[in-house]
């Protein structure tokens, strides 16, 4: 059955409804469902990224599972396509930053068990994400955020990164072995990008990489690429006290992100990993 037969099926909607395409990605690419009374959102994932929408839907059905914030309902998926609710959004305005705030602090204080990682891999953009179980935090940032993005670099051919890398891995304990937070279930990806507004202020997160972990992680990312505001850090930390060392830590966490964007798109992110690298490894 062709894809846009398959969402049509699960979509109960008739077979001459239209599926038009509203936004193409590296990865995915994004369409709307009409029936004529009713929308619907479709993803379709390019070639071998069909686990990435699997990996999505996880992660949605386990943030909405804990009832903290507005997420995008899953519908049904199929074989490289993902079916949501259609959601009218808009820009973050500073009142609805502050409730995501609060959403993301409610979000941190559900329970999420003694360990961090996840199930299951999953994916971070369009890279693998790995996963897996430890019981202590700096071995899981080691091991399954730090490593596979260092290693890929080199790959890639930043071999300037090599040095300073190894250096980072062999000092972490110091970094953040007596660092050890409560696991909290994280979004994982959680820049301005992947949040919005519905039109009475809602706030909605989408797009996740969830496992669980540090909630200093996500915090730490909503600063990475233009932050959420004043709003927002002042709500959420009405909630949560930002621990002493954070800014070392807040170094650690974007040094992941900004590993996988040099690893996606390419040297424009080379400098920024190298700065932070040095910074971590001169203390």
């Amino acid at each position: 059955m062709e894809w846009r037969d398959a969402v049509r099926k699960a979509a109960g909607a008739a077979g001459s409804a239209d599926i038009h395409a509203v936004a193409h990605g590296q990865w995915t690419d994004a369409w709307q469902l009409h029936d004529g009374t009713r929308r619907r959102f479709v993803k379709t994932a390019h070639a071998r990224y069909g686990p990435l929408l699997d990996a999505e839907a996880q992660g949605l059905a386990a943030l909405r599972a804990t009832g903290a914030v507005r997420v995008p309902e899953v519908i049904a998926a199929g074989d490289g396509w993902l079916l949501l609710e259609w959601l009218d959004l808009r820009p973050l305005d500073g009142r609805a930053a502050g409730r995501l705030g609060a959403a993301l602090a409610a979000l941190h204080l559900a329970s999420a068990g003694e360990r961090h990682g996840w199930a299951h891999d999953n994916f971070i953009g369009g890279t693998p994400q790995r996963n897996g179980w430890r019981a202590r935090w700096v071995d899981f940032w080691r091991d399954c955020r730090l490593v596979p993005q260092l290693e890929l670099a080199v790959r890639n051919g930043h071999d300037a990164l090599q040095r300073d890398g190894t250096r980072l891995l062999s000092g972490l304990d110091g970094l953040l072995g007596g660092h050890q937070p409560k696991p909290a279930l994280l979004h994982g990806d959680l820049w301005s990008g992947n949040a919005g507004a519905l039109p009475d202020g809602t706030p909605v997160i989408f797009d996740p990489a969830v496992y669980i972990g540090d909630r200093e992680a996500d915090v730490a990312m909503t600063a990475l690429f233009g932050g959420f505001g004043h709003e927002f850090d002042a709500a959420y930390r009405t909630t949560w006290v930002i621990d002493e060392g954070f800014e070392i830590r807040r170094d650690l966490y974007n040094l992941y992100h900004l590993l996988n964007h040099l690893n996606l798109f390419g040297r424009a992110y080379l400098g920024r990993c190298r700065d932070i690298l040095r910074r971590l490894t001169s203390r």
